[in-house]
């Protein structure tokens, strides 16, 4: 029996992490911490980060006296959606499953109305 040439496999020591990861380590051995309490102060907190213009967990670092990051470039809503979710969307808006793109201007406008309508009450 010979012995297997081993030399070239590389050992967690030898891995070299890419430069352009190298801003993410400390995001990468940080723990997401979760807080389970009541609603009524979960909603404060929530509450708070809107009026702030911060998320819930910068909200909760100021609160705790953390340093926050700085705010996204581009703050953003979003929504998770499944194929499914695309389907019952295609069919209210007459479009195909597939035109993704169409879908989301047209939830867009959806959402824009919706605001709309709701400031004008």
């Amino acid at each position: 029996m010979t012995k297997a040439n081993t030399s070239s496999i590389p050992t967690k020591k030898d891995r070299k992490i890419p430069e352009k990861w190298q801003s993410s380590v400390k995001a990468m051995k940080a723990v997401q911490v979760a807080f389970d309490m009541d609603e009524k102060i979960q909603l404060s907190i929530r509450k708070q980060a809107l009026d702030a213009g911060l998320s819930p967990s910068d909200q909760i670092r100021d609160i705790l006296g953390l340093p926050i990051n700085k705010r996204p470039k581009r703050p953003r809503l979003t929504v998770s959606l499944a194929l499914s979710d695309y389907e019952l969307l295609a069919e209210k808006y007459g479009l195909e499953a597939k035109q993704q793109l169409d879908i989301k201007r047209k939830l867009m406008e959806e959402l824009i109305e919706s605001v709309s309508l709701s400031d004008n009450k």
